[in-house]
């Protein structure tokens, strides 16, 4: 076995690509499977079928980023912590002496150490200057970089006066290419349904509509929905509106505990328009 420290989860391809890069190195060098600390449960399916659930501790669960494995990838995989919780596996730790027993957790991205990502990101890309605007277009300040801000993002945005009616203001659209940001009330940011391209299924991928859970980030809130394929396309109907959903975020479907696959998103639908429309 080959055994390691899980990647944070960072971008649903960069995570697919260095598992599979381990995994193929591990089989092509004889082992039988990869190891990882990622938490998260394995199960036979009554057909032979190795599912992958949620972990026990569903506060620390890992699932929705290993989302991106396909069925023979599941099956060359160990996930020994998805049985315990996160204060059984640092006692356990504490008693074999090691000495990350009692190392914080970490919640930002994994090769940005200082947590200033949208530093890192200017030293990488430099100045890209920009305007935030409001939905009726009106310019309210310049930015040196889109890449600083985040959909349904309200602190930080230095916009210098309130909205006409008083209301705190939130990031409703980012346009890199132009570098124009759109900001507007928060009842604005919810999408009640969206699109998913590039699917992938940790099983056999649902045949017709599939009465499900969906899960939008990494330790985010489950929403229920209805989920479909249409070739290579995922559609989703979430039941209840959901805030802060961008183009770029992955889309996994659960069963249950199970998971069934995910997907990139690549449009949603916002519940403003939806009516606006009519």
């Amino acid at each position: 076995y080959l055994a390691g420290r899980p990647p944070n989860p960072c971008l649903r391809c960069n995570e697919k690509i260095k598992f599979a890069a381990v995994l193929d190195r591990a089989l092509a060098l004889g082992f039988d499977a990869v190891v990882t600390g990622h938490y998260a449960r394995l199960e036979t399916a009554s057909d032979g079928t190795i599912e992958m659930h949620r972990a026990v501790d569903h506060a620390k669960d890992q699932s929705y980023v290993l989302g991106v494995l396909t069925a023979d990838q599941i099956a060359h995989s160990m996930f020994p912590l998805g049985t315990d919780t996160k204060d059984e596996v640092r006692h356990e730790a504490e008693r074999r002496g090691l000495q990350v027993a009692h190392k914080p957790d970490s919640h930002d991205i994994c090769f940005v150490a200082d947590g200033d990502t949208p530093g890192w990101l200017h030293d990488k890309l430099g100045t890209r200057p920009g305007v935030v605007v409001d939905e009726g277009g009106e310019v309210l300040r310049e930015h040196e970089g889109s890449f600083a801000f985040t959909i349904g993002q309200r602190r930080g945005l230095r916009l210098g006066r309130p909205a006409a009616d008083g209301r705190p203001r939130f990031v409703l659209d980012i346009e890199p290419v132009s570098g124009t940001v759109t900001v507007g009330p928060r009842e604005h940011l919810a999408v009640d349904g969206l699109e998913g391209i590039r699917p992938l299924w940790c099983a056999e991928p649902p045949d017709g509509a599939l009465s499900c859970t969906v899960q939008l980030r990494a330790h985010g809130d489950e929403h229920r929905a209805t989920v479909r394929l249409d070739g290579d396309r995922l559609h989703v109907d979430l039941h209840d509106p959901a805030d802060g959903i961008a183009p770029g975020q992955a889309v996994v479907v659960y069963d249950g505990t199970r998971v069934v696959g995910s997907a990139t998103i690549s449009a949603t639908r916002r519940v403003a328009e939806a009516v606006s429309a009519r």
